[in-house]
């Protein structure tokens, strides 16, 4: 039986054999029994890559940190994720970069300041949930995602809106005049405006 721990735009973690291409964590957020019984245990929400120097886990081992998985970086940002520091170094470096750039300000933000602002963007309050916001004014950049509030979620990809799936994405753009929110929290959005480019799967380009 697949284990929960694939991770949808929404930040949901659901059981399904399909694999991704990219790994991550939020702590350790499941038992003994390799059953998730939180939604994460600290709001530093990575993405990692799936081989890192021949190193092997058994995933979901007791006690150590919970592995996720994600179609591609698209859905770990939509999710609230960020590159990790650790296994990949040159894309985080880039990406705080870019987050400077996108904020306006001159200086990468430390790890724990972008995490407190991603965890802010990601949570809704009270729920817990998934928190949407609004488009912002400007046309999207490639890998920021929307959704139509229904539970459906679409990538932005060379100049269209391709529908997620966890297998990959397919050409069914929403309705025209569908109205739409933000599903990729706003500070990553402003990353990608301001030139990180974030891994989308082959899908989305046919």
């Amino acid at each position: 039986m697949p284990l929960q721990n694939r991770v949808t735009p929404f930040g949901e973690l659901v059981a399904v054999p399909a694999r991704g291409t990219l790994t991550g964590n939020r702590g350790i957020i499941h038992d003994d029994s390799r059953r998730i019984v939180r939604q994460w245990a600290n709001p530093h929400w990575i993405a990692c890559l799936l081989e890192f120097r021949g190193r092997r886990r058994e995933v979901m081992s007791p006690g150590r940190w919970t592995e996720l998985f994600f179609l591609d970086e698209a859905t770990a940002f939509a999710a609230g994720h960020r590159p990790c520091f650790f296994c990949r170094r040159a894309d985080a470096t880039r990406f705080a970069g870019a987050w400077a750039a996108g904020q306006g300000v001159g200086v990468p933000p430390r790890v724990d300041e972008m995490d407190h602002v991603l965890h802010a963007e990601r949570i809704a309050r009270p729920g817990r949930g998934k928190r949407l916001h609004p488009l912002p004014p400007e046309p999207l950049p490639a890998g920021a995602m929307v959704t139509d509030g229904k539970g459906t979620a679409w990538v932005a990809c060379e100049g269209s809106l391709w529908r997620w799936s966890f297998d990959g994405y397919r050409a069914e753009p929403p309705t025209p005049g569908t109205p739409l929110l933000l599903v990729t929290p706003p500070s990553v959005v402003a990353a990608l405006a301001a030139g990180y480019a974030a891994g989308i799967h082959a899908s989305a380009r046919g």
